[in-house]
């Protein structure tokens, strides 16, 4: 059997693997741009299929387009979200900047499976063909910003809000199983006055009910599509309900929200609602990286370090300290939180050059956002199972360090005055002493007084 088919197609004919079900255009964009391996998106593809059946149906629906074709097509993209063509689409992100190759992908395999489907073999015959029948209506301008905003509500809502809610939901119980054990507070890294471990989490469980809302929020102007606009946004061999019909097509097939664009122009020249929504996932970022660092300060020791608390042991830390184990689990965390703030200033140079009528930056800024999402929500889940539903706290430690704290002389401000505590404080602290021999020492408070209002248990609340 021969290796290779010929195909053709306006640039002229080329071999391709007897049995992909890819054509000349993907071929070409495989020869063309061999530039890494970062491969488009799973996302991206799998947005694609649903994208190609909605408007094959919806075309159908028109009349636009024969009814048969159309159910193979999408029996084809239904193939696809399957998992049947794994392996047909091969193309990395670095290519023309309006995804042109990729559409062109989706479209040569969903036509020649389609044409398998209707009883023909793709490698002889075309009975659908990939422009004429999987593209009718559409333009790669409009199909791929599209495709970019189905994957990335799809991502966020099916990836990366359930993440959150699930670390949300243990450091809550964390919060609440810890709420009666007073610790010393720290500002500047200093000592600072008490409060309890379990308001300390609070503050974490906090960030992320945020960050949750605001990643809500920004998927607004996110389930806003383009399709219908194709070339320039002016919906050229376009039918008039077109995008509104496919919106609401594709709002039913994923079971996420979406609506057409009230302006195909700015659909297919900005990106801004992507750059938005990735700044609430910068938002997360930066608050995954805070409650990691604070995880991994608290665990630190496990005899010279702070160890308030612990975490579980996952593994050997050290090829060479023999019983070493480290705080991983935070420090991955961090380390995705790098790469997303790395993501998020890329996609907003990228966004940033749209010429004219169209941006050309579409696969950099897919692949950056799909990434963000994919790593947060994978190392929210990781940080979870692995570590945040093992923290324990180390009570005796917990307990020393809040009665060795200078900064419980805070308590006295209202009795003896600012300047008064902090000669205590400064004093205890020069010679190495407690607040409370320093107070009588200097005559300040007897034992009894000191006794009744320093008690760190009454300092974690206001007072009326």
């Amino acid at each position: 059997m021969a290796e290779f088919r010929i195909e053709k197609d306006t640039m002229g004919s080329i071999e391709v693997p007897v049995d992909a079900y890819w054509a000349a255009q993907t071929q070409r964009s495989i020869e063309n741009f061999k530039i890494g391996e970062e491969k488009m998106p799973y996302e991206i593809t799998r947005a694609f299929s649903y994208l190609k059946k909605a408007v094959a149906l919806v075309n159908k629906d028109l009349g636009k387009l024969d009814a048969k074709k159309a159910d193979a097509i999408a029996q084809a993209a239904d193939d696809m979200l399957a998992g049947k063509l794994d392996g047909s689409y091969p193309l990395v992100v670095w290519q023309t900047g309006s995804g042109t190759q990729s559409n062109m992908n989706n479209n040569e395999v969903l036509a020649n499976r389609a044409t398998e489907i209707l009883g023909g073999d793709f490698r002889t015959e075309k009975i659908v063909h990939p422009n004429d029948d999987v593209n009718k209506s559409q333009s790669s301008n409009d199909t791929y910003p599209t495709a970019l905003h189905v994957a990335a509500v799809i991502a966020v809502e099916e990836q990366l809000l359930p993440a959150i809610s699930k670390l949300k939901a243990t450091l809550q119980a964390k919060s609440e199983a810890f709420g009666h054990i007073v610790k010393i507070g720290r500002t500047h890294l200093q000592d600072a006055t008490p409060l309890t471990l379990g308001q300390e989490i609070s503050g974490w469980v906090e960030m992320l009910s945020k960050s949750e809302r605001m990643a809500q929020i920004s998927l607004e102007a996110v389930r806003e599509l383009a399709l219908g606009g194709t070339a320039v946004g002016t919906g050229l061999n376009a039918h008039p309900e077109l995008g509104e019909r496919v919106a609401k097509k594709l709002s039913d097939l994923t079971g996420h929200d979406f609506i057409t664009a009230p302006n195909k122009f700015h659909a297919l020249t900005s990106h801004d609602a992507l750059v938005f929504a990735h700044g609430a996932l910068k938002a997360l970022a930066a608050d995954m990286m805070k409650i990691a660092n604070d995880v991994r300060w608290l665990a630190s020791g496990p005899r010279c370090g702070l160890g308030e608390i612990t975490i579980p042991e996952n593994e050997p830390g050290s090829s060479i300290m023999p019983g070493k184990v480290n705080p991983t689990q935070s420090e991955a965390v961090t380390m995705v939180a790098c790469q997303v703030m790395g993501n998020d200033a890329t996609i907003g140079f990228a966004a940033s050059q749209g010429n004219f009528e169209l941006n050309v930056f579409k696969p950099v800024i897919a692949y950056n956002f799909l990434q963000s999402v994919r790593l947060l929500a994978d190392s929210i889940i990781s940080f979870n199972d692995n570590a945040a539903i093992g923290i324990m706290p180390v009570e005796d430690k917990i307990d020393y360090y809040l009665h060795d704290s200078l900064m419980l002389v805070t308590a006295l401000n209202p009795y003896i005055g600012y300047e008064n505590a902090a000669k205590i404080a400064k004093t205890a602290h020069a010679e190495n002493s407690t607040l409370k021999k320093t107070a009588v020492k200097l005559g300040l408070l007897t034992e009894e007084e000191f006794d009744k209002y320093v008690k760190p248990e009454e300092m974690i609340a206001p007072k009326a």
